[in-house]
């Protein structure tokens, strides 16, 4: 079996599973947001049951439009907190939260061996740490409030080797955005990605979290690493229960292997409208930009932040360009302002705000006017993502927004 398929027997009460095969398997996390909980509430109140199977399974995040920027936006986060308050259920809210995906790996509640799942698409984060995660619709969650459990359909899995060694400023963006633009955003549907080969081995946990979590841009039903010495460090500090690692066996089967050498691969922007609209940066440097944001759950971390400062150096943020910043959590936010990157970040113009998705989703906090060009660390670039249907979305890993900040344009780290 696949590591995929491992976790997921483990967690069926069978001894193999195979692709394709129908399941009901017993969850570890359960996860929803303040848009979409109060749809998964609403429909686990028509369940018929007074209480969640373990509210200590089940976590809730205010991220999306908080701070709360209008009524509708205030009233769902308070939909969410009485909620959680009725059942017991841990609400990370305004001071203390993140943005989730950021915020639960921090936090150590997402464990390798875990079948997690969230009313959030982007829930695949997890993988990074040798999780199975997805994510699933709201029905979906009230369901597994409800019971512990979910019905899915075993993915099949495709493994991704990345051979080579990566050149100055190419990290886990360049790597996941070059893969969707060769297979398309349809090229893993409904499969798991598996991540493997020298380059994920050199690869720092930021990178990983940054790959598993755009797996959905590639249609994927999770991705996911396996666990090394990186992973266990990382866990050491924030576990806070047992968890089990597992391995893929040495006969597994693969719906297909794909094999990247990235030794000579340049940072990569994804173009309009799509993320599979990957070029290397060096063919479409020169086009003026309006706003540059850095942060969101695929790029808002600590590892992300140092990037930007170190294309940064004592530059200033070109003037016609606003440049906004987005720290992936709270804590993220306080250990750049310990290491002096708020500060040189505020001094050349940049705009820093509280851990937000803001304008990731076109929510608040930077969303753009008709004609505008961004570009952005965050993972999707479709029409109207970010505001206006005729503004423009660029996708780029922290260093190339930063550098584009700073010229008024796209630009390559080293030609800043």
């Amino acid at each position: 079996m696949t590591l995929v398929e491992k976790i997921l027997a483990v967690h069926s009460g069978k001894d193999r599973v195979s692709p394709g095969e129908f399941i009901n398997a017993r969850v570890d996390v359960i996860l929803a947001n303040d848009i979409t909980a109060p749809i998964a509430i609403k429909e686990f109140r028509k369940i018929g049951v007074d209480k969640v199977f373990d509210p200590l399974k089940i976590v809730m995040v205010a991220d999306h439009f908080v701070p709360n920027k209008d009524i509708l936006s205030a009233e769902q986060a308070k939909f969410m907190r009485d909620f959680c308050l009725e059942q017991g259920i841990k609400c990370y809210d305004v001071g203390e939260m993140g943005i989730e995906h950021v915020l639960l790996p921090e936090k150590g509640i997402v464990l390798p061996g875990d079948v997690i799942i969230g009313a959030d698409s982007h829930t695949c984060t997890y993988g990074a740490i040798g999780a199975f995660s997805t994510g699933m619709g709201s029905t979906d969650i009230a369901s597994a409030m409800a019971t512990g459990y979910i019905w899915m359909k075993v993915p099949q899995t495709i493994k991704f080797v990345y051979n080579g060694t990566l050149s100055k400023w190419v990290g886990g963006k360049d790597l996941i955005l070059h893969t969707i633009g060769d297979i398309g955003v349809d090229g893993a549907l409904y499969s798991a990605m598996e991540f493997t080969g020298k380059a994920i081995s050199s690869l720092p946990m930021d990178g990983r979290f940054t790959m598993a979590n755009m797996a959905i841009e590639a249609g994927a039903k999770a991705g996911i690493f396996h666990v090394d010495g990186k992973t266990s460090a990382y866990l050491k500090l924030r576990a806070k229960r047992e968890y089990t690692i597992y391995e893929p066996d040495i006969d597994a089967e693969y719906e297909k292997v794909i094999e990247y050498d990235v030794s000579s691969l340049e940072p990569q922007v994804s173009l309009p409208h799509l993320p599979s609209n990957a070029k290397p940066v060096s063919q479409v440097k020169g086009i003026k930009i309006d706003q540059a944001v850095i942060g969101s759950c695929t790029n808002g971390r600590l590892e992300d932040l140092r990037l930007a400062v170190e294309v940064l150096k004592d530059r200033h943020v070109h003037p016609h360009v606003r440049c906004i910043i987005i720290p992936g959590t709270q804590q993220v936010y306080l250990d750049a302002l310990k290491e002096g990157i708020i500060e040189k970040l505020l001094k050349a113009g940049a705009a820093v705000s509280t851990p937000t998705c803001g304008p990731c989703l076109g929510g608040h906090m930077g969303v753009l006017a008709e004609g505008e060009k961004c570009i952005s660390t965050t993972n999707r670039n479709f029409v109207g993502r970010m505001g206006h249907t005729k503004s423009e979305v660029y996708l780029a890993n922290p260093a190339v927004a930063m550098a584009s900040a700073i010229t008024g344009e796209i630009t390559r780290p080293d030609n800043v």
